[in-house]
């Protein structure tokens, strides 16, 4: 398993704002694709400042609170998973991962409270 990219990632219902805090930090917006996770349509901005780095914010209305995890991008998902729930992780709410035509993903939470967005973009041949 290889991993791919590496970045803190927020979770929030206020992401215009966030967006806005980190585009005045020197952040630029690289993309916005928008998921449904079955429960809800997520749409979560890309930004890459002019030293390469890079943070993800998810615009997630279910949130009480904010939230920052690590994204984690991967060449091989099931290896992965695999590698982190042998090591205790596990699904909040025990739902499945997020399967669409262009990305598999899930957060998974450690025993000790930090969490990964753990993602495999599917490449098409």
């Amino acid at each position: 398993m290889k991993i791919t990219t590496f970045n803190p990632m927020i979770l929030t219902k206020n992401a215009e704002e966030t967006i806005r805090l980190f585009e005045e930090l020197g952040f630029e917006k690289r993309h916005a694709p928008t998921v449904d996770t079955g429960k809800s349509l997520v749409t979560s901005t890309r930004m890459k400042n002019a030293d390469g780095f890079c943070i993800d914010i998810a615009d997630v209305q279910s949130m009480e609170k904010d939230m920052t995890i690590i994204r984690m991008n991967v060449d091989d998902f099931d290896e992965a998973f695999k590698l982190l729930t042998d090591k205790g992780f596990t699904r909040p709410g025990e739902g499945k991962p997020v399967e669409t035509e262009s990305n598999k993903s899930a957060m998974l939470c450690s025993p000790s409270g930090y969490a990964f967005d753990l993602c495999q973009h599917i490449k098409k041949d």
